[in-house]
C-alpha cells in the first residue's frame, strides 16, 4: 500500500521474535524467487555452515549506483542495500534499505548480472573482511539497533545499524548506517573513502572497466534479447497478458475515483493509501521525459527534478500514471507542503508515486488487468532504492473497511480500492473508488473578506461550485491561509474583481456584506467537516490552489446515492467571543484563532476531562506561534472572570476553567498549550497522576522513544502500575500513570525519581535522570521533575506552539509500532482520527484505583 503500508502491517506483528529476525525482511526462498539462474551467474540459495563473521561491500550499478552491505549471520548474509555508499564522517547518516537474504557463496561474487534480471548491472567487490558485535547481533539485530566493528581492508572501527521507523509506501524494512568517532573516522573536510578507493579488491578493475569488459554497455533491448535467446523467458515486465502492441500515446485521460460512503469489502480489491498530490501521468520516449497533468498540460517545468530522475531510468518508452507530492516527517503527504515546495523550494522534498503502468517498451497494457499491470510496475520499479524519489506505490489486498479505519487512526487522509481483475479505463467509473476520514474536494472562489488583521491580505473567500451549469454558494472558509498566500490570493483576486455577484441566485444582505466579488475561475481545494441541512460547509480549512482543474467542472462531490446531510456537530457557544478570528496563529499552516476554537469545539468531549478544575499554567501567543510566547500562571489584566476564574492552591495565585466556553476563553486569550497541574482543585496537595517525559536527545531515533516508553510501561508493571501513553506533540511521548489522590507531591516526586534512577542504572546507555544537555546526547531523558508541586506537563489533546499545529494526543499501546513521530498528530488530521476509534485508548483512565508504592516495595 501506499503511504504507511508498512505501519498498517505493523499493527498486526507489532513484535519480532528471534526466529523472525533471523528470517529477516527476506528468506533466501525470496533470492531464489527473483532469480533466473539460467541467465544470472550469481550463485544460487543455498544455506551454509557458517565459516566466522565475514562481511562484503559490493559496489553495486543496478538502476541507481549504490553499495550492498553483507555480514554473515546463521549461515546466510544478511544484507542491506546502503544508497549512498558508507561514509567515514561520524553522525552522518546514510540511508540503508534492508533487502533479502544472500547464501555465503555471494560473499565473493563479481561480475555482471544481465539486464531483465534483478538487480541487472555490474558489481564488484569493494570491501571484504571481518565483523565483531557487540553484544549479542541476534537479539541486537530484532530489535533494530546492531553495533560493530568492521575489519576491512577499507573499512574499519566501530559503526551502527540501526532501523528506522520507515516511510509510507516502502516495502523494505529502512535503516541507517553510522560510522562511530575512532581512530578510523574522517571529518567531513577529510577525502571520501568512495571517491579514493574505486576498484575491485578482487580483480583491481573499476567498476566502468569491468561494466565494459562484460559487454553491458549495449542497449536494453539487446540486452533483453540476449536474455530470452538463452533461456526462452523473459523476467522483463512487457510480457503481460493482454498487453497489445501500440504506439506510445501522447496522453491517455486518467481513471477517476468515485467516492463512497464505505470501503469495499471481498478479495476482489487492491487498497491503497490515498495521496494528497499532483496527479501527474509520466510519459518516456527515448530520451524525453513528459509530466502531462490530469487535463493533459505539460508540467515538466514545474517537477524537473522529478523528470530528471526519470531519465536515469533507462527505460526507452513507458507511460506511468502515479502522483507527485511531499510527505511531512511524518511520512504523510501534505497538498500545502507540496504548494509550499513549488513556490520556494528546489524541488529537494518531491516524491513521484507511480501506481499504474499503461504502455512499456512498445505495447499497450491498458486492457490488462491492473493485478497484471502493477506486477509488471513492481518489477519495473525492484532496483531502485527505496525511500527514492521515484517509488512503487503498494497496496494490501484486505478487508478495505479495517484499512480505512486504521489509515483515519493514523492521521492519514483514506484509502482508494481498485478492482484488481479491471483493465484501464479513463473516466470517473465504479473500478475505483475512494474512501476518506475527512471530506475534501475542489470549490469555486467566487469572492472574498480582506483580512481584518493584514493589511492587503485575505480574510476568508466566498466559495461555490456548480449545479447544472449554475454557480450555487456553499459558505466560506476563514482558515488555513499563511500569511504568505493571504497575500497572494488577495493579490490575484483583487485583480479579478468584478461588480456584482456571481452566482445564480440572490444572496442574504448579510451574506454579501464586504465581500468583494470575482470571477468564478479559480478553484481551491477545502478540507471541511461535513454539510449543513441548507448545504452549507462546515468546519472548512484552505488547503492550496488546484492550477490542474478548471471551475466549471467543480461540482458537489456526492456519497453514491447516500444522504448530504451531516451528523450533529457541535458548534461554538454563544457566549464565545473572538476578536480578530482571522489572526493567523500557525503561520507555516495557516490556522486561525477561529480555527483553533472550531477544533477545540469538536473535540470538547475529548480535551475537557483533562483540563477542567486543575490549576493551569499557559503558554500564550497573542501574535502567534511564531512570535513572542510567555508563560502565564497567574491571572492578568482583562481576564474574562465569568469564563476563567482566578483560583487560590495555598498561597499560590492560579487560573481554572469549567467548560468550553473556559476553553474558547483561552483561545481569545492566545493560548496555545495548555499544562495542567497533576491535582484538581478539590484536593491540590495530593496529585491524583505522574507524568513521566521520555525527551530523546541528540541522535536518538524515533524507535528507541517507542521502545523506552515501552520499558518505562514494564518498570512500573513490576509495581503493579497501570500507565497510559500519548504523544508528547513535540519529540517525544509521555507516559502517564493515574493514582488515587493520596501520596503527597514530595512522595509522588521521590517514587519517580525513583523509576528514572532505576532505569539509568539498568541501561546507561540508553537513559538519563540528567537534565544536563552533556548527558542526554544519544540517550533519552526521563523527565521525572514534571511530577513535583506546581511543575506541569501539557495537557492530553492540547495544542502545541510548534510548527505544523501538533497535538498532544492518547494513544493506545499497540498503536506505538505505528507512530513515527512525536507530532504525528495535529489539527489537521487528529479529527479525522477520533471518529475512527473503536475505543477511546484512554477509557479506563479515570476508573484506575492505585496508589505510589510504599517505599519498601519500590526497593
Amino acid at each position: 500500500m501506499v503511504a504507511a503500508s508498512s505501519r498498517l502491517k505493523a499493527r498486526r506483528t507489532p513484535s519480532r521474535s528471534r526466529s523472525a529476525a533471523k528470517a529477516g525482511p527476506g528468506t533466501l526462498a525470496t533470492y531464489q524467487a527473483k532469480r533466473d539462474f539460467s541467465i544470472t551467474s550469481e550463485p544460487k540459495a543455498k544455506r551454509a555452515k557458517s565459516q566466522g563473521n565475514r562481511f562484503v561491500v559490493q559496489k553495486h550499478d543496478a538502476r541507481r549506483l549504490h553499495y550492498d552491505l553483507r555480514l554473515e549471520l546463521d549461515g546466510v548474509l544478511k544484507s542491506w542495500a546502503v544508497t549512498r555508499g558508507p561514509s567515514l564522517v561520524p553522525g552522518e547518516k546514510r540511508l540503508s534499505v534492508h533487502t533479502e537474504d544472500h547464501p555465503l557463496k555471494y560473499i565473493d561474487f563479481e561480475g555482471v548480472i544481465p539486464a531483465g534480471q534483478y538487480g541487472g548491472g555490474t558489481m564488484i567487490v569493494w570491501d571484504q573482511g571481518r565483523w565483531i558485535p557487540e553484544g549479542d547481533p541476534h537479539a541486537d539485530y530484532a530489535r533494530g539497533r546492531l553495533t560493530f566493528t568492521l575489519e576491512g581492508e577499507r573499512l574499519k572501527g566501530k559503526w551502527h545499524l540501526v532501523r528506522t521507523r520507515g516511510k509510507p509506501g516502502e516495502r523494505n524494512e529502512q535503516w541507517l548506517l553510522l560510522k562511530s568517532d575512532d581512530e578510523a573516522a574522517r571529518t567531513s573536510d577529510d577525502p571520501d573513502i568512495l571517491e579514493e578507493e574505486t576498484t575491485s579488491l578482487k580483480s583491481g578493475r573499476t567498476i566502468e572497466e569491468l561494466a565494459a569488459q562484460g559487454d553491458i554497455r549495449v542497449d536494453h533491448a539487446a540486452r533483453e534479447k540476449v536474455a530470452r535467446s538463452k533461456s526462452g523467458k523473459s523476467r522483463r515486465p512487457s510480457k503481460v497478458n493482454g498487453a497489445k502492441k501500440g504506439i506510445l500515446p501522447a496522453f491517455v485521460e486518467p481513471a477517476l475515483a468515485q467516492l463512497v460512503e464505505s470501503a469495499p469489502k471481498g478479495g476482489n480489491w487492491l487498497h491503497e493509501i490515498k495521496l494528497d498530490g499532483y496527479r501527474m501521468q509520466a510519459r518516456i520516449d527515448g530520451g524525453e521525459v513528459k509530466l502531462l497533468t490530469r487535463k493533459g498540460l505539460d508540467w515538466t517545468a514545474k517537477f524537473k527534478p522529478i523528470a530528471n530522475v526519470l531519465k536515469e531510468l533507462k527505460i526507452p518508452s513507458a507511460l506511468f500514471d502515479g502522483e507527485i507530492v511531499v510527505e511531512d516527517e511524518a511520512g504523510v503527504s501534505s497538498f500545502s507542503a507540496l504548494q509550499q515546495e513549488l513556490k520556494g523550494g528546489k524541488g529537494e522534498r518531491f516524491v513521484y508515486y507511480v501506481f499504474d503502468l499503461l504502455y512499456l517498451d512498445g505495447e499497450d497494457l491498458r486492457k490488462a488487468t491492473l493485478a497484471d499491470r502493477k506486477a509488471a510496475l513492481r518489477l519495473l520499479f525492484d532496483d531502485l532504492p527505496q525511500g527514492g524519489v521515484i517509488r512503487f506505490s503498494d497496496h494490501l489486498e484486505e478487508d478495505g473497511a479495517t484499512l480505512v479505519r486504521h489509515a483515519c487512526r493514523m492521521g492519514l487522509e483514506g484509502i482508494i480500492s481498485k478492482r484488481a481483475d479491471q483493465p484501464y479505463r479513463s473516466g470517473r467509473g465504479d473500478d475505483w473508488v475512494k474512501s476518506k476520514c475527512t471530506q475534501r474536494q475542489e470549490l469555486v472562489i467566487a469572492g472574498y473578506l480582506p483580512s481584518s488583521a493584514i493589511k492587503k491580505a485575505v480574510g476568508s473567500l466566498v466559495l461555490g461550485v456548480y449545479d447544472a451549469g449554475k454557480l450555487i454558494p456553499v459558505g466560506r472558509v476563514g482558515t488555513g491561509f499563511t500569511a504568505e498566500v493571504a497575500g497572494s490570493l488577495y493579490k490575484a483576486l483583487s485583480s479579478m474583481e468584478i461588480k456584482a455577484s456571481p452566482f445564480a441566485s440572490k444572496l442574504p444582505s448579510a451574506a454579501t456584506r464586504g465581500v468583494k466579488w470575482v470571477r468564478p475561475e479559480l478553484v481551491a481545494e477545502l478540507e471541511f467537516r461535513g454539510w449543513t441541512h441548507d448545504g452549507m460547509l462546515r468546519q472548512g480549512s484552505f488547503q492550496g490552489l488546484r492550477e490542474d482543474k478548471d471551475a466549471r467542472e467543480v461540482v458537489r462531490e456526492t456519497v453514491g446515492h447516500a444522504s448530504q446531510v451531516a451528523s450533529p456537530m457541535a458548534t461554538i457557544p454563544e457566549d464565545a467571543y473572538l476578536t480578530h478570528p482571522d489572526r493567523v496563529l500557525w503561520e507555516d499552516e495557516g490556522i486561525t484563532k477561529l480555527g483553533l476554537a472550531e477544533f477545540y469545539t469538536e473535540i470538547a468531549d475529548w480535551i475537557l476531562p483533562h483540563i477542567v478544575n486543575r490549576p493551569l499554567s499557559l503558554l500564550r501567543c497573542p501574535g502567534g506561534s511564531q512570535k513572542e510566547c510567555f508563560f502565564q500562571k497567574h491571572a492578568w489584566a482583562g481576564l474574562d472572570e465569568d469564563l476563567i476564574q482566578r483560583v487560590r492552591v495555598g498561597e499560590d495565585e492560579a487560573v481554572a476553567i469549567q467548560d468550553l466556553s473556559g476553553l474558547l476563553a483561552l483561545v481569545q486569550a492566545g493560548v496555545l498549550e495548555i499544562h495542567p497541574w497533576g491535582s484538581t482543585l478539590k484536593n491540590p496537595e495530593k496529585p491524583d497522576r505522574l507524568v513521566f517525559d521520555l525527551d530523546p536527545g541528540e541522535g536518538v531515533g524515533w524507535d528507541a522513544v517507542v521502545q523506552g516508553a515501552n520499558d518505562v510501561r514494564d518498570c512500573l508493571q513490576d509495581l503493579d502500575l497501570v500507565s497510559f501513553v500519548k504523544t508528547s506533540g513535540g519529540k517525544g511521548l509521555h507516559v502517564v500513570v493515574p493514582l488515587h489522590p493520596k501520596a503527597s507531591w514530595d512522595e509522588a516526586k521521590a517514587f519517580a525519581a525513583g523509576v528514572a534512577a532505576a532505569m539509568t542504572k539498568a541501561s546507561p546507555s540508553l537513559y538519563t535522570d540528567t537534565m544536563a544537555k552533556r548527558a542526554r546526547t544519544g540517550r533519552i531523558f526521563i523527565d521525572y521533575l514534571r511530577n513535583g508541586r506546581g511543575a506541569t506537563a501539557v495537557a492530553a489533546y492540547s495544542t502545541r506552539a510548534r510548527a505544523g499545529a501538533p497535538v498532544s494526543t492518547p494513544v493506545a499501546w499497540e498503536e506505538l509500532s505505528t507512530i513515527r513521530s512525536g507530532n504525528q498528530y495535529r489539527i489537521s488530521n487528529l479529527a479525522g482520527r477520533l471518529p475512527h476509534l473503536q475505543n477511546d485508548p484512554w477509557s479506563e483512565f479515570g476508573n484506575i484505583d492505585q496508589v505510589v508504592p510504599k517505599t519498601k516495595r519500590r526497593r
